[in-house]
């Protein structure tokens, strides 16, 4: 049991070494929940409905690449939260991670990602994260 807590301790470290207040990444602030949720300012839902812009390569990739694949962040070599994020698999894999910190906005830590950002990222993973 000691080494659970000791290995969620482990975790919670890394995931917050590169967020809000003691990381290299820039920021927002938003809602989270599931299907629909993570609109700005906290309160906001985002429909993922009505979110057209939920394409991978056309609207999710520029704008990891543009503001979490930063040098110091999330660039190739990177042991940040998730690790690399600079291609598909990498963004699949971290998917969960990915948007639990959009959704909250601990994520893009140096920046601010507009709500239509928030939503392709957020309505990409909520569809399966397909590669399209």
């Amino acid at each position: 049991m000691k080494r659970v807590f000791i290995l969620i301790g482990i975790s919670i470290s890394i995931l917050s070494s590169c967020s809000k207040g003691g990381g290299t990444e820039g920021g927002s602030s938003s809602g989270g929940g599931g299907n629909g949720g993570g609109g700005g300012g906290g309160s906001s839902t985002i429909d993922c409905a009505t979110v057209t812009n939920k394409a991978f390569n056309a609207d999710v990739l520029p704008i990891i690449t543009g503001t979490c694949a930063a040098p110091g962040c999330h660039a190739t070599g990177s042991n940040n939260g998730p690790g690399a994020l600079t291609n598909y698999t990498q963004i699949f894999n971290a998917r969960t991670q990915i948007r639990d910190a959009v959704a909250t906005g601990r994520m893009p830590q140096n920046s601010t990602l507009s709500t239509a950002q928030k939503g392709s990222i957020i309505c990409w993973i909520d569809s399966g994260a397909p590669n399209n």
